[in-house]
Parts: structure tokens; sequence; C-alpha cells
């Protein structure tokens, strides 16, 4: 039987400005490729694009990895899919936590059965290499380094570099969260010598949410096919999806991707190459640098130190007498202007400002320090 509701009707949603923690804005262009003809995901067609995504990712990346390409899931997902390969039960994993993120990568060690050992640090303040290294002292038998490169709840940026040059000092794996660096700042997995990271469409790259880059190197590879025990998840098993996207003109069905989503990723991909990554990360840091300004007229200071201030999101703390929601919800239905609020130990106490992708524009900038400053003069 039909829904007989005279109240139904199609969704329109309310034309938004994204300047929140993700998703960010999704240029005109990227939701046109998403509206083509949806094809199969086995048709030849669909496959030269795939591999042409591939071809852009390893560009993203700034890698050479054979296995980089985009989970059909979010960047959650992309988390999982780096855990249940490289952390088999017993493992002992250096998990790097100085914000939410870090916490959910404790979560994955602990429900892989791998054995953490955590190295925590303030939220507001990067990874402590000198502790990690400490870590290694304690630990000579750990196997996988993990830890964020760009902390989403707070904006806190980590040293990659230095981070990975301890991994393979001491012959582990690294797994590094890229989730809100990808395409906004510098991520160099071949420079760095990173063995798998994840990241997600709906930030840098200015996509819609719902699907997760990763990348693999041939280290980690080997890893997974030397596993002694099944990788706990059927869908998220590399050995499993290699077939599906290592594998070109010889794919094999593993499950059906997100045909019209992939569209969106390959157009964001090519606009990100025709901008040119330095372009890009040079935008950034010019955008950030714009608010920055703005927000100190205001007098409204940052969570984080400059040194490890991540360029794409901004944490700003709340002035005293001032409602976080109500501000925010302000925004929110006078403006059409969405910011974040804080996570965890940061709730209520700090906004987060996203300045990611096609958010990252000189007009989003001035429209956000206008709107503020007429919701703190209320």
């Amino acid at each position: 039987m039909p829904v007989n509701n005279p109240h139904l009707k199609p969704f329109i949603p309310p034309q938004r400005v994204l300047m929140g923690p993700g998703p960010s804005d999704v240029p005109q262009r990227i939701l046109d490729a998403m509206q083509r003809p949806t094809i199969g995901h086995l048709d030849p067609a669909f496959q030269d694009m795939m591999e042409q995504i591939k071809s852009l990712l390893r560009y993203a990346f700034q890698t050479e990895n054979p296995l980089t390409f985009p989970v059909s899931a979010p960047g959650s997902a992309g988390m999982e899919m780096c855990f249940v390969n490289l952390v088999e039960p017993g493992d002992k994993v250096i998990a790097c936590i100085n914000g939410v993120f870090g916490g959910r990568m404790l979560e994955n060690v602990k429900r892989t059965g791998g054995v953490p050992v955590v190295v925590g640090d303030e939220w507001g303040k990067p990874v402590t290499v000198s502790k990690v290294e400490q870590a290694f002292r304690d630990n000579p038998d750990a196997k996988v380094l993990a830890f964020v490169h760009a902390e989403t709840s707070t904006g806190a940026q980590s040293d990659a570099k230095s981070l990975a040059a301890l991994a393979q000092k001491n012959g582990v794996l690294t797994i590094m969260d890229c989730v809100t660096s990808l395409g906004g700042t510098p991520v160099l997995i071949d420079e760095w010598g990173i063995d798998a990271a994840y990241s997600g469409s709906q930030k840098c790259l200015s996509c819609t949410p719902g699907l997760s880059p990763v990348t693999f190197s041939e280290r980690a590879i080997e890893k997974v096919k030397a596993r002694k025990t099944p990788v706990q998840s059927w869908f998220l098993d590399l050995n499993l999806v290699l077939g599906y996207w290592q594998s070109a003109g010889k794919r094999t069905y593993h499950h059906t991707a997100p045909i019209n989503p992939l569209y969106g990723l390959h157009e964001a991909l090519v606009i990100l190459s025709e901008e040119g990554l330095e372009n890009a990360w040079a935008r950034h840091r010019a955008m950030h640098e714009k608010l920055k300004a703005g927000l100190k007229d205001m007098g409204l200071e940052f969570v984080v130190e400059e040194s490890a201030r991540l360029p794409q999101l901004n944490s700003i703390w709340i002035p005293d007498g001032v409602e976080d929601a109500s501000a925010r919800s302000t925004l929110l239905t006078e403006f059409n202007l969405e910011i974040g609020a804080g996570l965890g130990a940061l709730a209520g106490k700090v906004w987060r400002i996203g300045l990611m992708g096609h958010s990252a524009r000189q007009e989003n900038i001035d429209f956000c320090l206008k709107a503020l400053r007429q919701v703190l003069q209320a």
C-alpha cells in the first residue's frame, strides 16, 4: 500500500555556508558530476575511471603506492580498514592520543585484539615526539605506531615526518589519520615513509561525505598477506578488496561501488590537480592568515599554539558570557552559517571554524567574520 500522507514532499535542503569541521562546501561542478548517468560498477568505462581515481589519489597522497583507492564508506571505515588488516591479536600498538580521533584509534586497537601502549598529550597540543621515542624504548616489541596527523577535534597538527622516522628506526608499521590534512596541508606519504593512511572525501577535497581514500605501502601489504589470523571484517579485508581495486581489466566482484559519489570524487581530484597541490596548500595557509587577523581584531583567541596550528581547522576559545549552543544556532538560523562545536573535553568551550577545500575562500571568511561579530555584539 502506498503511504497516503499529504505532507510528504521532496526534501529541499537549505543553502548553507559550511565552515565547520566538515563537510565543506561542495562546488557545483562536483554536484553536476554526480548527476551523470549511473552505469554498472563492472562496466569497462567505470573501471577506466577507477584507474584515473587511483592515479589522482596517488598525486594527492604524494605516493607511488599501487594500493591507493577510496573505500566505499566514510573515513571511519578507512580507519577500521587500516587497523583490522594491520593489527593481529596480541600485536603491541603505540597509540598517540591528543584528541577525539586519537581516542578512536585506541578503540580500534582494542577491538582488533591489539595491546595498546598509550602516548597521551594535552588536547590542543601536537603529539610529543620524545614521548613516542620513550615508548619505543620501553616497548621494543611494538609492531605498529598509530597517530593523527591533523587532529580534527582541536586543530593541532603533529610532526608526521619525525614520528614516521621513529617508526622506521624501530622497524614498525605506521598508521596515520590524515582525514583533515589531505589536500589542505602537506601529506607526503613516500617522503615520510608512512605505511598506511586514511582520509575522507568531505574535508579539503570538498566532495560529498561517504568515501575514504586510503593508501598502503608494500610493507603493509606484506604484513596483510603474512597474517596468521583472518581479518575480522569481511567487507574491509584487503585480501578480498585487492581483487576489485588492484586488478585493472580483471576485476572480481566484491561489492557494488557507490557509482555516482565516485564520479564526484573523481571530479574533486581533477579540480585539485588543476589547482596544483602546492597552490592548494598555499591557499589554505593564506586564508587562515586572513581569518586569524579578523579573529584577532575581535579579541578571539586560538586554542592551538601557532607552531602546531592546522590552517584548515581553527579552534577558538568561546568568549566569557557567550552561550555556545545559542550562538551557533543563531549563526545557522539567521545567517545560514555552520561552524563546529567543541568535542569531548572541549565541548562548550571552543568553536571550530573550518577553512577546507572550496570553503577556503575570501568571501567565506568575510561572511563568517561579519556574522560572528554581529552575534557576539548581540
